[in-house]
């Protein structure tokens, strides 16, 4: 396969010598595009772009006619967003809106879908809002579950069913909790498919119109979830339910059973991942009454986690796993062909996504990027062979040069090999210089190699950075991810601090000029390891950090998971002394702290306890809010002002020549 590759040339220059005012407005600024679909025909995109502060709007393409992007909605009140978009037909577009309010001091959250035609008709509200007898507020909006509903032109989407005070009249529905609708996005017209199911999460439809598997997750009577969904599903063409098997989410935060994930109606099986011996795979369950199941995926040392589908009936090609780098195994012979001959055209080996395709796949949607280019979106047109840039992600890093990400493997103090990535700045001899431990959040996440836009800051500062998977990273089996790094704290930040004093021994770093930054957990990490280790980092930085588990799990008491979370932190000793805000005499060095006020992951007081007990214990601290801001602080005057503060802070605290 020859493919006519039409590409934009990066140009490259240093940002060493620049203002760091310039370099922060840079890699602070958001996305140029957050999310993006294919229309039918394969001839228009439609594209979620950054609109003033934290406003978004969502913009068309012609792929074929080119011009202008044309603005077909836009949202730019308080803690409003456009979360993604995608086509109900070539001329109709559905569009997810969440919205955060601030009530009596606690941030609430709410989503509705929104129709949008492009022949310029206002915007329709799709979610059913109820009516003046409704009994509760209607927080889910709902969501697009499949393309193909009950009649031709509609969809089938998730709806959450309140009941009203006209139960058992010709009006009223005592019908509560999730199912499903088949909506005709341009009329409005809807027509119940799944009644409202109390504790229902979850409906997986087989991408033809018909609901196949059902989930469901008991609550205990108080109000709180137990720990298991149990999944059920139907024979194709028959309306009963029968027992698929449960899921057990476990006091460490792993997960057993089949978690079933797609449905492929000509194999009639459902798709899905199981753990076994440690590890998750891929496996498919036959539909049809036997229960047959068929290991498809697995790979030794590692999790295979990802599933690949393509096209508008989520058609399933493959499935993804990490080791050093990300890797996806097609089982679409077609797709595995074009991404071998893609990865050929292409400098660099970048990694190649397929994102979304036409009706007939006859044009597909792909992301294509690497740790040197923050991606770009591709068109292809499989008849001819040829490849189009749409736009590219970061168009504000587009003259710059970026710094490679390296695998490494790091020697923790009991001799465990732990993996992670360097990051060096462009053109610098990797030794003597000032380092950065990036400890990663979650705690049941990971890093993997790619663009990372806080790294690449700090990397095109002159700094090297280090992100360590420690032990209680997701993505290496049940072994490695231990009791989670909340409960096995001391091993997961010992294995942080053993990333910094690798650092040094190796040279890279000298160790006068050590700090450690890290996001959600990874701000969590870079607090509790002066805890741990006073004195081995000489500066912190913690942004919307996790500081005392008795806490997190309080703020948790008014949620349905709040025995889950509750587990998931357990009791003992490791709570107290796993706290850093409860042991902040122990911390040397300073602390700098950033948090967005409406952050309903990590909740705020969290930041201000840890400053409170900071300044009682007489230590360097500052905390710098963002207003109205959530947890990624998704605005880029924010970004930018949290990085040139960074940069400050760490040349003060580390010795370094002010810039």
């Amino acid at each position: 396969m020859s493919l006519a590759v039409a590409m934009v040339a990066v140009a490259t220059s240093s940002a060493h010598a620049e203002n760091v005012d310039a370099v922060a407005a840079a890699f602070g600024a958001r996305e140029d595009i957050s999310h993006i679909s294919m229309a039918p025909s394969g001839v228009k995109v439609a594209m979620v772009m950054p609109l003033h502060g934290t406003g978004d709007a969502v913009g068309i393409a012609d792929l074929v006619k080119g011009g202008d992007v044309r603005q077909v909605l836009a949202v730019t009140g308080p803690g409003q967003r456009i979360s993604r978009c995608s086509w109900a037909s070539d001329e109709q577009l559905l569009c997810i809106v969440t919205v955060r309010q601030k009530k009596a001091g606690e941030v609430l959250g709410y989503s509705r879908v929104v129709g949008v035609t492009l022949d310029g008709k206002p915007a329709r509200i799709l979610t059913h809002d109820g009516n003046m007898y409704s009994q509760g507020f209607t927080w889910f909006g709902g969501s697009v579950i499949d393309f193909a509903g009950s009649k031709p032109g509609e969809v089938l989407m998730l709806r959450q069913f309140v009941p009203d005070t006209f139960t058992g009249s010709h009006i009223g529905s005592s019908d509560k909790g999730l199912g499903v609708e088949s909506i005709d996005p341009k009329t409005g017209k809807r027509s119940i498919v799944e009644r409202g199911v109390g504790n229902a999460v979850e409906y997986i439809s087989d991408g033809h119109g018909n609901v196949r598997i059902m989930g469901i997750n008991p609550d205990m009577n108080t109000g709180y979830a137990k720990n298991f969904i149990d999944y059920s599903y139907r024979k194709a063409g028959e309306r009963e339910w029968a027992s698929l098997g449960r899921v057990t989410y476990n006091s460490s935060g792993t997960v057993s059973g089949f978690q079933p994930v797609a449905v492929d109606p000509a194999l009639d099986v459902a798709y899905g991942f199981k753990n076994v011996d440690g590890f998750s795979a891929l496996y498919r369950v036959k539909l049809d009454g036997s229960g047959k199941e068929e290991r498809v995926l697995a790979r030794a040392g590692t999790d295979v986690d990802g599933l690949v589908q393509i096209g508008r009936s989520r058609r399933v090609v493959g499935a993804s796993y990490s080791t050093e780098y990300r890797t996806v195994d097609f089982f679409d012979p077609e797709l595995a062909k074009l991404r071998t001959a893609l990865s050929k055209a292409l400098p660099g080996d970048p990694a190649v996504s397929f994102l979304d395709a036409s009706a007939d796949e006859g044009r597909l949607l792909m992301f294509i990027g690497s740790d040197i280019d923050p991606g770009r979106y591709y068109s292809l047109n499989k008849a001819t062979r040829k490849l189009a840039e749409v736009l590219p992600v970061r168009s504000a890093l587009l003259d710059r040069e970026l710094a490679e990400m390296k695998p490494v493997q790091i020697s923790a103090t009991d001799g465990t090999k732990i993996p992670g990535y360097l990051t060096l700045p462009p053109g610098s001899s990797g030794k003597g210089l000032p380092a950065i431990v990036m400890p990663h959040g979650g705690p049941s996440s990971r890093d993997d190699w790619g663009f990372d836009w806080l790294a690449q800051f700090f990397a095109a500062r002159g700094f090297a950075v280090l992100q360590p998977n420690f032990r209680g990273s997701a993505g290496y089996g049940n072994a490695w991810f231990g009791k989670n790094g909340f409960q096995s704290w001391r091993t997961a930040i010992g294995d942080v601090n053993d990333a910094g004093r690798w650092l040094v021994s190796s040279g890279i770093a000298a160790g006068d000029k050590l700090a450690i930054v890290g996001w959600s957990y990874g701000g969590y990490a870079a607090l509790q390891s002066g805890v741990l280790e006073p004195g081995l980092f000489k500066a912190i930085i913690a942004i919307a950090p996790v500081t005392d588990l008795a806490l997190l799990r309080s703020e948790r008491r008014n949620y349905s998971d709040y025995v889950i979370v509750d587990k998931m932190i357990g009791n003992g000793p490791h709570v107290s002394q796993g706290s850093p805000a409860q042991n902040a005499p122990m911390i040397q060095a300073p602390v700098l702290m950033f948090h967005g006020d409406w952050d309903t992951n990590v909740d705020i007081e969290q930041s201000r306890r840890m400053e409170s007990r900071l300044r009682a214990a007489g230590k360097e601290v500052e905390l710098v809010t963002f207003a109205g801001l959530q947890h990624s602080l998704v605005e880029s005057s924010a970004r930018a002002q949290m990085l040139k503060k960074s940069d400050d802070f760490l040349r003060r605290n580390l010795g370094l020549p002010a810039s």
